[in-house]
């Protein structure tokens, strides 16, 4: 029976390694997708992701991951969450060096209870002021994505370049090219510092931020505390051989007074494969002995603060939730020769299908998702610091295709809603205006019109300019939809003659 018992749980063991590394393939795939293709069938993955799923009010999943989180403890962290898993993946490597002997390196460590719960407070008082620095930067989802979308993409696309290349050799277009930029140097820095942190701390530490720091998995801490099915400790069958405390990458187990910090605990299970003994048991904990709940559980005894942080930490996140829900209901271009710069609106241009900037920006984790579906090189993080690594749009490289809804389709936080391409053309997000210093008629007196042939909605006009033979633009803001196909297209360098400024809310263009 104890040889059946340890096949069952090595066997719940691999298959939770499994759906983990599925997990963080399918979540990575989601940013580094080409296509698009992969958003309709692992799209669900993002929305499954706890800040995201509070931004966007949907409560389905909020209530879902905390009713699997009160049953069977911090699944979510274990196989959900692709930072948690990274730093899993980083511990694993770890732990290979000298042939496995530092496989168990670990050791119980006291919750540090101020640190968790005082950055679980500042993230949630953040969201509720909307200081969104400070919860991009925090959440975990938000953070993967940047360190994709950042460090790993660029790699991807010029691996889809060479392919490219080799393909159009042979005269085939499996692939074509994209561009490869720097978006946003903050971002990218945030990226960087963020991925070597981590990899260090998991390294050494294993689960240290995921325990120490993560504002989800304090918050989900506060649930697991409860769990109904968790690790549970036989002190009849236990040696003290402190094997699974060693094993233990969240140093939630400690052994010298058979005690596991339930608050901690991934499930991750590596302590039933470390005991040698079958002391450690994955079960239903609720109906112990007054003396096992002692032992295993010492986070419902009466004045554990555990208790008072679980009824804090639950009232302020559905507080945050319920504010949350009350917030919502190169184209026939010219050759480059001097690059354009961006010029300084003063409306924020943000996508259709995001109502309004104000809309927009409360909403938005800043995961970047939305940055890596867009094809057309519009979108890009932010480094204004109110918004900062929040993603704003500009044409630059690209305007915003009419026919083009993939950052509305994979936005999991409800910043930018599910619009189709029909509804697409009929918003307005912003009005075409012209500086007529930058034209190229009246600065280089040369006949252009580059601006009125493309606008996909004829609301630019050529009009005589008054004492000369040449015509000059005019743009009717009843019909632009701020699309940007004519700021990208103008010849004029290094600003463009015609710049949008974002509305403050959007609109139907009929409406305008």
């Amino acid at each position: 029976m104890d040889n059946a018992r340890a096949t069952r749980r090595n066997g719940w063991a691999r298959i939770r390694r499994i759906l983990a590394g599925l997990s963080l393939l399918a979540i990575t795939a989601l940013f580094l997708d080409l296509s698009g293709a992969l958003h309709g069938w692992l799209g669900w993955l993002a929305k499954l992701q706890l800040l995201p799923a509070i931004m966007a009010a949907n409560f389905a999943v909020i209530v879902g991951i905390a009713v699997v989180t009160l049953l069977f403890g911090r699944i979510y962290c274990s196989i959900i969450c692709p930072l948690g898993i990274f730093q899993d993946g980083v511990s694993h490597l770890s732990g290979l060096r000298g042939h496995g002997s530092k496989k168990f390196r670990f050791g119980w460590k006291p919750e540090r209870m101020w640190l968790r719960y005082g950055v679980f407070t500042v993230f949630v008082l953040a969201l509720i002021f909307g200081i969104h620095v400070l919860v991009a930067v925090l959440a975990p989802y938000s953070a993967y994505g940047r360190m994709v979308g950042n460090l790993l993409q660029p790699f991807w696309l010029w691996g889809n370049n060479l392919l490219a290349k080799i393909a159009e050799h042979y005269d085939s277009y499996a692939f074509y090219t994209r561009d490869v930029w720097l978006k946003s140097l903050p971002t990218l820095i945030v990226a960087a510092v963020t991925f070597v942190v981590l990899s260090v701390l998991a390294w050494w530490n294993g689960r240290e931020y995921c325990n120490s720091i993560c504002p989800v998995g304090s918050a989900l801490g506060l649930i697991s505390r409860f769990a109904m099915f968790r690790p549970v400790i036989d002190t009849e069958k236990c040696k003290d051989c402190h094997m699974c405390e060693k094993g233990c990458k969240s140093s939630c187990i400690d052994i010298a007074n058979h005690k596991i910090d339930y608050s901690r605990c991934v499930d991750c299970l590596n302590c039933l494969d470390a005991c040698k003994f079958d002391a450690l048991h994955y079960e239903f904990g609720w109906k112990k002995t007054d003396a096992a709940k002692k032992a295993a559980a010492p986070a419902e005894t009466p004045k554990d603060p555990g208790r008072r942080a679980f009824l804090t930490g639950a009232a302020m996140l559905v507080g945050t939730a319920t504010v949350e829900a009350q917030k919502t209901k190169f184209d026939g271009g010219f050759a480059r020769v001097i690059e354009k710069k961006e010029p300084k609106r003063t409306g924020a241009l943000v996508p259709p299908g995001a109502l309004s900037p104000k809309h927009f920006y409360e909403k938005c984790t800043a995961c970047g998702l939305c940055i890596a579906a867009c094809p057309n090189g519009v979108l890009r993080p932010s480094n204004d610091l109110e918004h900062l690594m929040q993603p704003h749009m500009s044409f630059e490289r690209g305007y915003c295709r009419p026919e083009c809804t993939e950052c509305s389709q994979v936005c999991p936080a409800g910043a930018i809603l599910p619009i189709t391409p029909e509804e697409k053309t009929d918003i307005s997000i912003g009005i075409a205006e012209v500086n007529y210093d930058l034209c190229v008629v009246n600065r280089d007196g040369v006949n252009c019109g580059n601006c009125a042939r493309h606008c996909p909605t004829h609301a630019i006009h050529m009009v005589a300019r008054e004492g000369s033979e040449f015509r000059i633009p005019s743009v009717d803001s009843s019909l632009c939809i701020g699309c940007g196909t004519c700021e990208y297209l103008c010849p004029s360098r290094p600003h463009s003659a015609i710049r949008v400024n974002g509305r403050e809310k959007h609109i139907n263009s009929s409406e305008s």
